[in-house]
């Protein structure tokens, strides 16, 4: 078994790589970061609270948890995280999953990358002189940043001043007008690139993707392998372009990381974490991409604390496992969610016909641990036994039957999804 920590497992980058990993079986994932309730509390899986990377004890600490957990590898889920992780990997007795340390410092400056790309590819023209700019509008963004997180448009000189007297850190770059792309990519260590594939940034909202799309773009392959050489890329990693107003791809930025949208890829069959782990342990890898028109929708996503414990599920049949003559696949996953931690199972329903053969025909007679069938005037209440219980219909009458008799749960279809954990 290969123990893998996601950190900090709060952000999109580590929720992606959870998902990408958490079905291997010779995986096990822990994840940790900072005293915060995120997605990652959710999981199921063990969740450590440490410092962030901005904290002094933050070493000693990741440390103390690397060996605890008998920790194999560590999977930087944040750009300064990496930056951090790459520093000080040969204090840690895990190996972090990224770059060699230069290639981390470099690429998490939008200047020092454009400084050592600009020979090889296009990059946007930087200006250090705001007396020398002869096209506005100008765009503005944090020198270390990622995505468009902080940047803006300046359409005028005394625009540009005003923000720069506010902030230092800035870097001011030609305007470019056209499509975004990201550029998804794997890399070998010794083999170079394996894969790159474009895709389009839409919808974007604090520098992700909400809508993407595969494409295929001109150069890209070119500037992929370009990248890959001079930065010694091993494992998942991406670029941004932008066309600029004469068509030409030009490049936003390089990260030596996981993007959160590379569940595209992952879907398509290219599972850039899972890929990165084998790169790390050198494994011989060969890639196998199902279909080139794919697009993603991205969306926010619920998770719920409660204290509600349960042994026994009451559940009715009509109208709730089963509605509009199908499986109700919500329902059926809190269902196999229960028999997985050992929660008892009873049907309860006044279905007209023979319960028996209609379970058999939707092949889910075995989820039930009992099947109760009543007649129509019979009380619901007075067949849950157990007061560790909660109780599931669609019908509101019904529910506040069972609960004014059993002072229990009860539940509606649309409320399941509190109960369902991933």
């Amino acid at each position: 078994m290969t123990n893998i920590l996601i950190f900090p497992a709060g952000t999109e980058i580590g929720k992606e790589i959870y998902y990408a990993l958490r079905h291997d079986k010779h995986i096990n994932i822990t994840l940790a970061g900072s005293d915060y309730d995120s997605h990652a509390r959710h999981c199921a899986c063990a969740y450590h609270v440490i410092p962030d990377i901005a904290q002094p004890n933050w070493l000693d600490a990741l440390q103390q948890l690397l060996q605890l957990e008998k920790i194999d590898y560590i999977f930087p889920a944040h750009d300064d995280a990496l930056l951090a992780l790459s520093e000080k990997r040969d204090a840690l007795s895990a190996t972090v999953l990224c770059p060699p340390h230069e290639t981390c410092h470099t690429t998490r400056y939008k200047s020092k990358t454009y400084q050592s790309l600009r020979k090889i590819l296009p990059v946007p023209a930087v200006y250090t002189d705001s007396n020398k700019i002869t096209q506005w509008p100008v765009f503005v963004k944090p020198d270390r940043g990622q995505g468009a997180q902080g940047a803006s448009c300046i359409e005028t000189p005394e625009a540009l001043a005003s923000l720069l007297a506010q902030q230092s850190d800035l870097i001011v770059c030609e305007y470019l007008s056209g499509d975004e792309y990201t550029v998804d990519c794997f890399s070998d260590r010794d083999r170079g690139l394996l894969f790159c594939q474009p895709r389009t940034r839409s919808r974007i909202r604090a520098g992700i993707a909400m809508t993407s799309r595969l494409v295929t773009l001109e150069h890209v392959e070119e500037y992929a392998r370009a990248i890959s050489d001079r930065f010694h890329m091993r494992g998942a990693w991406f670029f941004q372009l932008k066309r600029a107003a004469t068509g030409e791809l030009t490049l936003l930025e390089v990260a030596p990381r996981i993007a959160g949208t590379m569940a595209l890829n992952r879907v398509n069959g290219i599972n850039f974490p899972l890929l990165t782990v084998y790169e790390a342990m050198r494994k011989k890898i060969a890639l196998l991409p199902v279909c080139k028109e794919l697009q993603i929708t991205r969306s926010l996503s619920n998770q719920y604390k409660h204290s509600i414990q349960f042994q026994h599920v009451y559940i009715d049949y009509d109208d709730t496992v089963i509605i509009n003559d199908k499986l109700c696949l919500l329902v059926i996953t809190f269902l196999y969610q229960c028999i997985n931690h050992g929660i008892s199972i009873h049907l309860i329903t006044r279905h007209a016909g023979d319960i028996h053969l209609e379970l058999n025909t939707r092949r889910i007679s075995m989820l039930f641990d009992s099947i109760i069938h009543l007649d129509k005037d019979a009380k619901k209440s007075d067949w849950v036994k157990q007061q560790k219980s909660i109780f599931i219909d669609d019908s509101f009458s019904e529910r506040m039957e069972v609960f004014n008799a059993k002072e229990i749960p009860t539940f509606d279809i649309n409320m399941l999804e509190l109960l369902i954990r991933d």
